[in-house]
C-alpha cells in the first residue's frame, strides 16, 4: 500500500462527497486506501459515505472527539507507506498523489510535504507555507505588521511571504488540511498531539518531524482547492480564543523557559487584545447602519422644521425637550420597524426599508391620534421627514453599494451572467439542479469541456476566458465528467478572482463553490429550504411571540373570559414571553425543529377532521414558506384555545 488518506468529516456532506470524487480519479495510478472519520455529523453524511463510496473505510464516532484524535483514530489502522491528512472540503486535481509520491521516494530526508493550496477563486492561500510560531513572529502576526510587509524576511516570518509561492522550499510548518507525511516518521515522532482540540495541531506535529532531524517542504507542483480556509472566521472571538490557546499549549509544550514566559505573556495579551477588538468590530458591524439610518432621519426631521416654521407654521416655536422627545420616539419606531421589516438582513433589499418606514409612520400617527390634543406634535413635519428620511437612507445605501460596502451588498443572484462548461446534457442537470433547489440564475449559455463544440455553444474549452470577457461573465460553474479536476483547478486561476466558481460533479445533487477563504462554502442542493430556518423569519416568530403574549397578558382580565383554558391562560402567555414556548407550530421529526407550541397551523373548519396526511401537509406547507402574518392570522383564528 503506498498511501493512505485520512479525511475527518464534520457536517459538511456535499463538500466531502467532491472531495472523494476527486481522490478516487487522483488515486487511479496508486495504490490508496481512503478513511473517512466522521465526527457524528448530522447531515446524513455517513449514509452518504455508505451508500455512495463503498469503498472508503469508514469510522463513524458517536461524538465529535476533535481533529487530533479523529486522525489518530485512521492513523492505527493504516498501512500505507505515506499518510496524507486531507480535508473534507479541498479538491485534489488528478495526478497530485503521483506528483508527492515520487518527490518523497527521491527525498528520503523529507519527513512531511505541503502543497501550494488556493481558495474556491483561485487565490493562493499564504497558510501553504509558515515559520514556527516564536514570541517575535507571533508579535508581528498579532500587531498586523506581517500583513502589512508581506514581503519582509523580519516582519513575515509566520507565513514566510518572503518565499515565492511557486518554488519549492524547505519550511518550518505545513498546514494540516493538506499534510503528506512518511509513515515511518510518524511512527517514530507519534501523529498529531490530541491536547489541541482544534488549531495548533499540524504546527506541533511539524515541529517534531524537524525535531526528529527530517525536513519539512513546501512543494508547489501539485495546487490543491481549499474551499473553506479557515471554517471559523477569523475576526470571531471563537477563532482567536482556539487559535491562540493553541499557541500557548505549543509554547508550554516545546520553548525553553525563558521563551515560554514571554511567550505566553504576548498570546495572553494578543487574546485579550484580539478579543476586544472582535466585541468592538461585532457590535460595529450591528450598529452601523441603524446609527447612520437614524443621524438621516434625525436630520430630516430637523430638515423639515425648520422649512415648517419658515414657510407654513410662521413664528411657531419648539421647546427642546418636546423635540427630543418626538424626535427620539418616532426614530426609535421607525428603527424597529426597518429591522422588523427586513431592512437590515443580508442581502440588502430597498423594499424592506420602504415596507419598514411605512409601518413605521403609519405606528406613528395611530400614536399621535391617540395623545390628548396638548401634546401633539406636527403631523407634517413627521410625515415629510419620514418621506425625507426614507429617500436619504435609499440614497445613502445606493451610495455604499457603489462604493462595494458589504454590508449593503444587493441580492443580485438571479442577475450573475452564469456560464456553464459542459455538454448540453450536462447543461440540462445543472439547470434541473438549480431548479429543484429553487435558484434563479441567469445562464447565458455553456462552453463546450473539448475543443469542439456543439452547434448552440458559445465556446470551445481553450477559449474560455475570452468568452467570459465576451459576455461579462460573473460565475462559471464547471460540470465535472469530462473535465478534469486539473482542468477546472487551472481554468480558475487563469480567469482569476473577479469571478465566483462553482463544481457540479456528475451523479451528485449539489454544486459546491467558496467566495471566500473565511466563510463558509457555498452550496447549492436540492435539499428543501424552510424558510422558517431562516434568521429573519426566527427573528420575526420571535418578535410576533412577544408583541402578542404582552397585549394579551396586559388585556388579560376581558381575554381569560373567553379562553378555553382559564387556569392556565396566563402561564402559558408568560411562557410564550419567555421564549420557553411558541403561539403556533407543529410536531414533525422531519421538519426544523420548534418549541412547544400552544395552537397548531391548521385553520378550524366545522365537521371536518383532518386526516393525518393532510396535518402533514399542512405542517410541510407552514415550515416550508413561513410568513410571520401566519402566525397573527392563526392566532387571531384560534386564540380562544390556548
Amino acid at each position: 500500500m503506498q498511501l493512505s488518506i485520512i479525511i475527518v468529516n464534520y457536517n459538511v456532506k456535499y463538500f466531502l462527497a467532491h472531495c472523494l470524487l476527486s481522490v478516487l480519479y487522483a488515486s487511479k495510478n496508486s495504490q490508496v486506501e481512503v478513511f473517512v472519520v466522521d465526527n457524528m455529523s448530522q447531515d446524513g453524511s455517513v449514509e452518504m459515505v455508505k451508500e455512495k463510496f463503498p469503498w472508503v473505510k469508514l469510522i463513524a464516532n458517536e461524538e465529535n472527539v476533535g481533529f487530533a484524535k479523529a486522525n489518530n483514530q485512521a492513523v492505527e489502522l493504516s498501512t500505507g507507506k505515506y499518510i496524507l491528512y486531507l480535508n473534507p472540503d479541498t479538491i485534489v486535481p488528478e495526478d497530485c498523489f503521483e506528483k508527492c509520491i515520487a518527490y518523497m521516494d527521491a527525498h528520503e530526508k523529507v519527513g512531511a510535504l505541503g502543497c501550494r493550496l488556493i481558495d474556491g477563486k483561485g487565490i493562493f492561500l499564504p497558510e501553504s507555507k509558515r515559520g514556527f510560531p516564536t514570541a517575535q513572529a507571533a508579535f508581528f502576526k498579532i500587531s498586523g505588521l506581517s500583513s502589512i510587509f508581506k514581503k519582509s524576511t523580519f516582519f513575515n516570518q509566520y507565513h514566510l511571504g518572503f518565499l515565492s509561492e511557486h518554488e519549492t522550499n524547505e519550511v518550518d510548518v505545513l498546514v494540516g488540511c493538506f499534510m503528506f507525511c512518511r509513515k515511518t516518521v510518524i511512527d517514530e515522532v507519534g501523529s498529531f498531539d490530541e491536547e489541541y482540540f482544534m488549531y495548533g495541531e499540524d504546527i506541533d506535529l511539524s515541529y517534531k518531524i524537524k525535531q526528529a532531524g527530517f525536513s519539512n517542504v513546501y512543494f508547489p507542483e501539485t495546487t490543491v482547492i481549499h474551499y473553506k480556509g479557515e471554517s471559523t472566521k477569523k475576526g470571531s472571538l471563537n477563532y482567536v480564543k482556539m487559535f491562540y490557546q493553541a499557541m500557548i499549549i505549543f509554547a508550554k509544550k516545546h520553548f525553553k523557559n525563558s521563551q515560554k514566559g514571554l511567550f505566553v505573556m504576548l498570546i495572553q495579551f494578543a487574546i485579550y487584545l484580539r478579543a476586544m477588538l472582535a466585541f468592538v468590530t461585532r457590535i460595529f458591524s450591528l450598529v452601523k447602519l441603524p446609527l447612520i439610518d437614524a443621524g438621516l432621519l434625525l436630520s430630516s426631521l430637523m430638515t423639515m422644521k425648520i422649512l415648517w416654521i419658515k414657510n407654513i407654521k410662521v413664528d411657531t416655536q419648539y421647546s427642546n425637550a418636546l423635540l427630543a422627545v418626538f424626535f427620539g420616539s418616532y426614530i426609535l419606531i421607525w428603527l424597529t420597524s426597518i429591522f422588523v421589516n427586513g431592512g437590515y438582513d443580508k442581502p440588502y433589499k430597498p423594499t424592506r426599508v420602504m415596507r419598514g418606514m411605512l409601518i413605521g409612520g403609519l405606528i406613528t400617527l395611530v400614536i399621535y391620534g391617540l395623545l390628548p390634543e396638548t401634546f401633539r406634535f406636527s403631523r407634517g413635519i413627521t410625515v415629510m421627514g419620514a418621506l425625507l428620511g426614507t429617500l436619504c437612507i435609499l440614497s445613502i445605501r445606493k451610495g455604499m453599494q457603489l462604493l462595494g460596502v458589504k454590508s449593503v451588498e444587493p441580492d443580485n443572484l438571479s442577475q450573475q451572467k452564469v456560464l456553464i462548461i459542459g455538454t448540453s446534457g450536462e447543461e440540462a442537470e445543472i439547470k434541473h439542479l438549480l431548479d429543484k433547489a429553487f435558484i434563479e440564475k441567469k445562464i447565458i449559455g455553456t462552453v463546450s469541456p473539448t475543443e469542439e463544440k456543439e452547434n448552440n455553444q458559445l465556446g470551445i474549452f481553450s477559449l474560455t476566458k475570452q468568452v467570459c470577457k465576451l459576455y461579462k461573465v460573473t460565475e462559471i460553474i464547471f460540470a465535472q465528467q469530462q473535465l478534469s479536476f486539473q482542468k477546472i483547478i487551472d481554468t480558475i486561476q487563469s480567469c482569476g478572482p473577479l469571478m465566483d466558481y462553482k463544481i457540479h460533479s456528475m451523479g451528485t445533487d449539489s454544486i459546491i463553490g467558496s467566495n471566500s477563504k473565511n466563510t463558509a462554502g457555498d452550496l447549492y442542493s436540492t435539499e428543501i429550504v424552510y424558510t422558517i430556518s431562516t434568521v429573519a423569519n426566527k427573528r420575526n416568530k420571535r418578535l410576533v411571540d412577544i408583541l402578542i403574549s404582552i397585549v394579551m397578558i396586559l388585556f388579560a382580565p376581558f381575554f381569560i373570559w373567553f379562553a378555553k383554558n382559564k387556569r392556565s391562560y396566563l402561564i402559558n402567555l408568560f411562557f410564550v414571553l419567555m421564549g420557553s414556548k411558541t403561539f403556533v407550530g407543529y410536531e414533525d421529526e422531519q421538519l426544523p425543529t420548534l418549541k412547544p407550541y400552544l395552537l397548531d397551523v391548521f385553520p378550524t373548519i366545522e365537521k371536518f377532521n383532518i386526516p393525518n396526511s393532510n396535518k402533514e401537509h399542512l405542517n410541510w406547507i407552514y415550515a416550508k414558506n413561513y410568513d410571520a402574518w401566519q402566525d397573527i392570522q392563526l392566532i387571531w383564528e384560534k386564540w380562544r384555545w390556548i
